[in-house]
């Protein structure tokens, strides 16, 4: 999130560039995924696989704090607007740069911790059963 011009990302024009934005979906996961070889597996993976990563816990966390989330569509909502606050607050102050690829990768990773927490709970609801 924050590494963005470590891993040489910019935008497509001017203000883009100078700015540090980029607003057209999966055109940064694109170029990571063609110049892999350029950019290197490091850049390839902190990018694609750690914006997901990081969010897992916030898709499993949320239902936990929050009864509201506990429904799977008002955790990845939740977890989207997590990750618009972080693109915004990084736009706003320039600290690395907005991606709206970085948001689908965060959205796709809060909805994992959903999933996963769906799934937990169905096990201990089955494995409580079985005990009764």
């Amino acid at each position: 999130m924050f590494f963005a011009e470590n891993l040489g990302r910019g935008g497509q024009d001017e203000e883009a560039v100078s700015r540090g934005y980029n607003l057209v979906p999966f055109l940064e996961i694109k170029r990571f995924i063609i110049y892999r070889d350029i950019l290197g597996i490091k850049a390839v993976i902190l990018n694609i696989f750690g914006n997901i990563i990081a969010f897992i816990p916030c898709g499993f966390l949320l239902p936990v704090i929050s009864r509201r989330c506990k429904l799977m569509a008002n955790s990845i909502l939740v977890g989207f607007f997590i990750s618009l606050l972080i693109e915004m607050t990084q736009f706003v102050f320039r600290v690395g740069s907005f991606d709206v690829d970085d948001m689908i990768l965060n959205t796709l990773g809060a909805a994992i911790g959903a999933v996963m927490y769906t799934l937990v709970q169905r096990y201990r609801i089955k494995r409580k059963k079985r005990y009764l």
